[in-house]
């Protein structure tokens, strides 16, 4: 049986100064104290969890540890730069997030497209912090619409045991997605 916690992994945002900081979500997250913004990819701790979309592992719950251990550490930059900063992290352990739609005012139920805070809390809702997640999103007026959006594909990645699950059921979302959305 999996030990409950209540204690908050510690989380970092890469801010690579690529968006307009008055729409900025990791700059809010920061500003919240919900992460801390890291300027210099070398400050990334080794062995957290970056969350990198071209990542070839997905994240899931058995990441949990490492995250608990090291921290979470999100890619803020522009999807226009994003290819650039995506390849040259070299830092922790690279994790994809699994399919989800975005909620935000730019990317609004555009598939992947996940702003900063989205992705962190995609991802701490899958690792089993479900709390975290929606303390995270409670910050932005459109961030609990990410969660109801998504809550179903949530839940079925937060309930799988590994990466190769979560491709699984990634999978089947994205068969069925396609097909009616």
């Amino acid at each position: 049986m999996e030990q409950q916690t209540n204690e908050a992994p510690k989380i970092l945002v890469y801010h690579a100064n690529q968006c307009d900081p008055k729409k900025c979500t990791g700059i809010r997250l920061n500003r919240m104290s919900k992460a801390k913004i890291v300027k210099d990819m070398r400050r990334i701790p080794r062995g957290s969890i970056v969350l990198n979309p071209i990542s070839e592992i997905a994240l899931s719950p058995a990441d949990k540890i490492a995250v608990m251990k090291s921290g979470l550490v999100a890619l803020d930059c522009s999807w226009k730069q994003a290819e650039d900063i995506f390849h040259r992290v070299r830092q922790g352990e690279q994790r994809s997030l699994p399919y989800l739609l975005a909620a935000n005012p730019i990317n609004t139920y555009k598939p992947i497209k996940l702003s900063t805070a989205e992705a962190v809390a995609a991802a701490v809702y899958i690792l089993g912090m479900k709390d975290i997640a929606e303390d995270i999103m409670s910050i932005f007026k459109w961030g609990p619409s990410f969660l109801t959006l998504n809550r179903e594909w949530l839940d079925a990645y937060a309930n799988c045991s590994t990466s190769g699950e979560v491709v699984e059921v990634q999978t089947e979302i994205m068969e069925t997605h396609t097909r009616t959305g």
